[in-house]
Order: structure tokens, then sequence, then C-alpha cells
């Protein structure tokens, strides 16, 4: 059955894939003619053969249960598969938003510690679950900071600063927030250029976004000044939390000075990235900003009852309802089974991997930033392009040895960039073996470069035409 790539290969005419029960409904009329698509041959197979065929399909697919998922910036790690069970039990799975909130108590308690344990983590003063993703959370911040000082009367700041090795969406959610941006440049070390950033400071910028740990892996040793340059000049600082499975248990954004920070629960906190699932974006603020938290907010009561707050000056609902109800069980679950050691454990572990992996690939690849990394380490193809081979065709070739790519050409100040996050769930052997798998790929770009230009061979389908692919896709099936 495996050896069929189309459902061409299996249609017989006359074979059934299911039986259906008689109607217990009237027959409806068929549509107008003019709506009908005769055209479109629909598969005749069986129910046995559609099952092997898609079973076969799906086989074709990389997972995390597969292997190693090293997407720089993306923490594809192992999730708790326990984690998926107890966001199924009754009473989480078969909760209504309309319910009262007596009748919820316990969803209401679980997010009101999440709360309560988030802003602990970050050093912030209070928190709010709301936000539905990473970037939504962003803009949540924005929208946070640009009313603050539209209260106060200061409608003149209207511009943020960006690193240039920033998350793309930093820009994009300070642009729908209404903000122009300025771009702050990295200095030879792969951090914030101070005297950039004081000469672009001035009075009408709102806030900084600084992405902490930077998506170049580092940490920005300089953090003290930075803050103190943009709250010198009346500004705020907003932390992309993107990266926190490098920080935890070891440093907070509010002893750091930050204002405000997002967190995204489907990287650091248990529930499986990418795929399109749902994912949570909570936020953290600092007293400061504790009014402004989008709607609504979970309290305690005196008497130990829990119910829904709307802050005096709050920007309002950033999403429907309370945010995504089963990536924040999984993050409490997360939360509370590893306990303050166990999440200190995660950090060191992501770091020790990336750190890893720098010592074992810096003689094979460019290595831009010589210096301790966090989470993920971003190295150069810039060595192989010098040889006629591209950074595309190294992640290519690193599918013929049963790896997923990590992230390429990203961030952008890297030329060739490649960008490795092992995360903190893999383990030693497993590293080995992809520290191995591409430190053939160097020696192949050296005497066997064809094969690299060529590759993937071992995969389902050879090298596609991503451009075209995404420019002018295909998405009609045809018989």
């Amino acid at each position: 059955m495996s050896k069929h790539h189309t459902l061409a290969d299996i249609i017989h005419p006359g074979r059934t894939g299911c039986t259906l029960p008689q109607l217990d409904v009237p027959m409806a009329e068929l549509p107008a003619e003019g709506q009908m698509r005769h055209e479109l041959r629909l598969p005749e197979v069986s129910e046995g053969q559609i099952v092997r065929y898609f079973t076969a399909l799906s086989k074709q697919n990389y997972a995390l249960d597969d292997g190693l998922y090293p997407l720089g910036s993306c923490t594809m790690k192992y999730n708790p598969k326990w984690h998926e069970d107890v966001v199924r039990t009754p009473g989480f799975a078969a909760l209504h938003p309309y319910q009262t909130a007596a009748s919820v108590q316990g969803a209401l308690k679980l997010m009101f510690e999440l709360q309560q344990y988030l802003a602990e983590i970050t050093g912030m003063d209070a928190g709010c679950l709301s936000p539905m993703a990473g970037a939504q959370g962003e803009l949540a911040c924005a929208l946070m900071m640009k009313k603050y000082f539209q209260s106060r009367g200061d409608r003149k700041r209207q511009r943020v600063l960006i690193p240039d090795s920033a998350h793309g969406t930093n820009a994009a959610t300070a642009a729908m927030g209404g903000f122009e941006v300025g771009v702050v440049s990295s200095d030879s070390e792969g951090n914030v250029d101070l005297v950039r950033l004081k000469n672009m400071m001035s009075d009408d910028v709102a806030f900084l976004a600084l992405t902490m740990p930077t998506t170049l892996g580092l940490f920005d040793p300089s953090i003290d000044g930075i803050i103190s340059i943009v709250h010198e000049a009346g500004g705020f600082v907003y932390g992309d939390g993107a990266n926190m499975n490098a920080l935890l248990g070891q440093a907070k954004f509010g002893d750091m000075g930050f204002d405000c920070v997002h967190l995204n629960l489907h990287k650091t906190f248990s529930t499986p990235h990418g795929g399109g699932g749902p994912g949570a974006g909570p936020i953290c603020v600092n007293a400061d900003l504790e009014d402004y938290l989008p709607a609504p907010v979970v309290i305690q009561y005196d008497e130990g009852k829990y119910g829904l707050s709307y802050p005096d000056k709050s920007i309002g609902a950033i999403g429907t309802f309370y945010g995504n109800f089963s990536v924040l069980v999984k993050a409490y679950a997360y939360i509370r089974s590893l306990g303050a050691e166990g999440l200190k454990a995660v950090s060191e572990n992501a770091i020790i991997n990336a750190n890893y992996i720098k010592e074992k690939l810096k003689k094979y690849y460019v290595l831009p930033y010589d210096r301790p990394c966090m989470h993920e380490v971003v190295f150069s193809g810039s060595r192989q392009r010098t040889k006629g081979i591209r950074t595309l065709d190294i992640a290519k070739r690193l599918l013929d040895y049963g790896f997923h790519p990590p992230t390429v050409y990203f961030p952008l100040v890297v030329d060739e960039a490649m960008m490795i996050e092992p995360t903190e769930t893999e383990s030693k052997e497993t590293l080995d073996t992809f520290v191995e798998a591409m430190q053939k790929i160097a020696e192949e770009v050296i005497n066997d470069p064809e094969i690299l230009r060529s590759a993937p061979i071992s995969t389902p389908v050879g090298r596609l035409d991503e451009a075209t692919a995404a420019r002018d896709p295909d998405l009609r099936w045809e018989g």
C-alpha cells in the first residue's frame, strides 16, 4: 500500500469506502445545475484502502515524536503527554464560557493561581491570561502603554524602538498599535548598540521592545544600561518573553527593570508548538500598568471565592472570553509538577544543550558571536557559500539524515543564518547524532557539493520550488 503515491493508483469504480445509515430526515433536493461540479470525480475505494492510504501519508510527516526538531526561536520541545489527559477531564473540557462564576470556581482558582505563578516567575506585580497568542500579548502591552501615556495627556509618544535582532512580530504589533517604528542596530558583539540607542531616545518614544534573550540566543550584559537609558527619557521597556525557557529560575524581567512582558505558554509552558494549534500569550506588568490590563482579570475575594474583574482603565477585551483555557490548564500542570527547582532545571538544560552544539559545530560553521549562548545558537553558512552552497542547501540535505532543519535566514542580522534550538528535552545521544550529521554535511560541501544541490534525495518528495509554491499555490484536488 505504501507504494501508492496518489489516490488515482487505488481507485476502482464500484468500490465503497463507507456504508451510510438509512435516511431519518426527508431527502433534500440537489443544488441547481449551475452549482453542480460534474468534473469533480470522487475517488471510489474500499474502507481498508482509504485507511491504508492516509496512514501511509501520515508516515511521511515529520513530527517531534519522530526525532529532534531544532527550529530556532520556536522551542519545539517534548511536552508531557499526561497534560493532554488533564485537559480532557470533564471538569475542564465540559465547561462553557457562559457559565456563572459560582459554577466554575475550580477553573477560576486555577486561572488565579496561574496568574500569580507567572507574575512570580517574571518578577512582575500582576498578570492577565486572556491574550490568545504571543503576538496578541505583544499587542496588548503596546495598547496598555499607549493608553497609559494618553491618560496623562502625553500624546507625543508615537514612536517605538526595536532592535534589529528582534522577533518580526514586535514591529508588526507596534504598527498595529498605531506607533511608528525605529530600528536600533546591534553592535559587533550582537548586543544593543548603546550609543545608537542613546541617540534615538527622545520624549516621543513610548517604549523599547526588547527580546531577552535575543533571537541571536544571547543575553545582553548591558541590560541595566539599556533600561536606564529608556526610563530616564520617560519611556517604558517591554519584554518579549518568547524565550523564557532560557530564564526560568535564573533571572526575572521585573528585577531587570522591564515594565511589562508577554509569555508564550505554547513554547515554554507545555503546549505543543506548531501545527496551527491554540496558543496563549499571557502578559505580566508592573504596578504602573496594572490598571490598564485587558479584561477580564481573575481575582480572589476575601471569603476564598473567585471572580472576574474589569480594571478601571482597561484597554478592554483582547480576545474572546478568558483566553485559551486548555492551554492555561497545561501550563498550570507544568508549573505545579516541576516546582521551583524543576523550572530552574529547564533553563539549565536548555542552556547546556545549546552551548554543547555551539562548541561541537563551531569548527565546521562560522560562529558570528563566539560567546556563551542561552537557549539557542546562531551559525552562519557564509563559509559554505564560498563553495557555492547556500544555507538552504544545508537545510535540505539535513532531511536526508532524518532531521528537521533548523530555522534558516533568521535573524536577518546574520548572513546565511542557521538558528539551532535543541531545547531542554533532548538527550546528549540525540544531540551527538545531530552534530555528526551536521559535520558530515560540512565535509560533503567540500567533497561532494552536488549532493547538497540535489538534496533531499531520500524523502517522499524531492526539492520543491518553494517560491512558486508560496506565490502560486495549487490547492484544488483533481482526480
